[in-house]
């Protein structure tokens, strides 16, 4: 196969792809049959790795405004039983589209509604994936613990356990592949499922070799709503299901104190860290600088655009610095090179991933090119894309194949697509 040089790139230098795998970076000398693409002056990274999202939520956005979590779920639960099949795949293809216009070629997407029982939703969502042409870690979620057994969800949008089992399976068989599409085993949260459901989605996953993800320690209320049920906090809760593993990364992760960031570490436990929902629904600050001290996995999630309304990657780089430093009152505590690392490594580390997240020879040649031609007076090209204006994409690579040219998604009419899916919306709240 043709191998594709990246010319110029003011950082890293060039990059050569070939075969799906970046193959050299920096200096790169031309050889006979390469395909050139000059790139003078703009910044290269590594695709952007999302690890946490809702993207049915794009039905939802400017809902809610003034909640705090529990009264943002509430109120969103009921329009949210509306959904059907299609609407979630029209969100899917939208939101996946502007997250690769935002650098992003790896999306974990935790999807927990099922309304009417029907699982194809999954599908759907991985359909829109391979349409769109992202990689997709499709997460399972579930949610088995309705109001009327003291769960905050109401009885009609949550699902019978056998019935949650059977279609993870199926989901499973049919989705997971290990590099395009990833299957994750992923109840919602403590306060929407049963014990049951955790201790017996743990089992299948393992049994599987699949990944576990769910949403923890997010808000005061759900610690509040643990220790009342259980006598315990979040983690402990979790922990003593046995979901305190390397094979788990938790959503938000904001109210861990130190003992429970050393049991985190101690067992490698990823954290998917969502700055810009954090502070839409004011959960706190995420305690990131602690975490990577410790040696926590930590990545970036953008969350549901119902509590992130831009739904896009890079502007999540520049919200974990702000928030990071606002936390610890330190102007050191994150740099703008550590949270590209959240973007990249340290995203796809969560994931259970080193195939993706760096530009080095060997790695899956997802490549995101960045125009700075704004941005030739700031020194360091890493401090100008994390903290620069906010940036549309040049050009995306997804195993070294085009999907974004130009700006412009490849293979769809991103323009029309947000039209359908805005009279989608507007149908949620007649």
């Amino acid at each position: 196969m043709t191998r594709l040089v990246l010319r110029g790139a003011r950082h890293p230098g060039d990059v050569a792809m070939q075969d799906g795998r970046i193959v050299a970076v920096g200096e790169v000398p031309e050889e006979p049959g390469d395909e050139v693409r000059r790139v003078d002056g703009d910044i290269v990274t590594a695709g952007l790795v999302n690890t946490h999202h809702h993207l049915y939520q794009w039905m939802t956005r400017g809902r809610a405004v003034g909640c705090d979590l529990f009264g943002w779920l509430t109120t969103l639960y009921p329009v949210w039983a509306k959904l059907d099949v299609a609407d979630v795949h029209a969100a899917a293809r939208v939101g996946l589209a502007e997250l690769l216009l935002s650098g992003c070629t790896t999306a974990a997407d935790h999807h927990y509604l099922v309304p009417h029982g029907d699982d194809s939703v999954f599908d759907a969502t991985a359909e829109a994936a391979l349409e769109v042409g992202t990689r997709l870690h499709l997460a399972r979620g579930s949610m088995d613990l309705g109001a009327s057994d003291g769960g905050l969800p109401p009885d009609h949008v949550v699902e019978d356990l056998d019935a949650i089992l059977a279609s993870t399976e199926r989901v499973t068989d049919r989705w997971h592949d290990g590099s395009r599409i990833v299957v994750t085993v992923a109840p919602c949260s403590p306060f929407s499922v049963s014990p049951e459901l955790l201790r017996e989605s743990a089992a299948f996953a393992r049994s599987r070799g699949l990944r576990l993800h769910t949403h923890l320690a997010e808000t005061r209320e759900e610690e509040a709503d643990c220790l009342a049920r259980f006598g315990k906090r979040p983690l402990a809760v979790l922990d003593e299901l046995g979901w305190v593993a390397g094979d788990v990364w938790f959503a938000h992760g904001v109210h861990f104190d130190d003992a429970e960031i050393a049991r985190l570490a101690e067992v490698g436990a990823g954290v998917a860290h969502c700055p810009s929902s954090n502070a839409r629904l004011a959960a706190g600050f995420c305690r990131t600088p602690q975490l990577l001290a410790a040696g926590v996995p930590v990545g970036l999630g953008v969350d549901g655009v119902a509590s992130n309304e831009q739904g896009t990657l890079v502007t999540e780089m520049r919200q974990a610095l702000f928030s990071a430093r606002q936390g610890a009152e330190r102007p050191d505590a994150l740099m703008p090179a550590d949270a590209l690392h959240l973007a990249t490594a340290g995203g796809a580390a969560c994931l259970g991933r080193d195939d993706i997240g760096t530009l080095s020879p060997g790695a899956r040649a997802d490549v995101v090119v960045w125009p700075a031609d704004d941005l030739t007076d700031v020194p360091d090209p890493v401090d100008a894309l994390v903290l620069g204006p906010d940036r549309r994409v040049r050009h995306v690579y997804v195993d070294g194949q085009p999907v974004v040219e130009d700006g412009q998604v490849l293979g769809m009419d991103l323009h029309a697509a947000r039209v359908d899916l805005g009279r989608r919306a507007r149908r949620l709240w007649s």
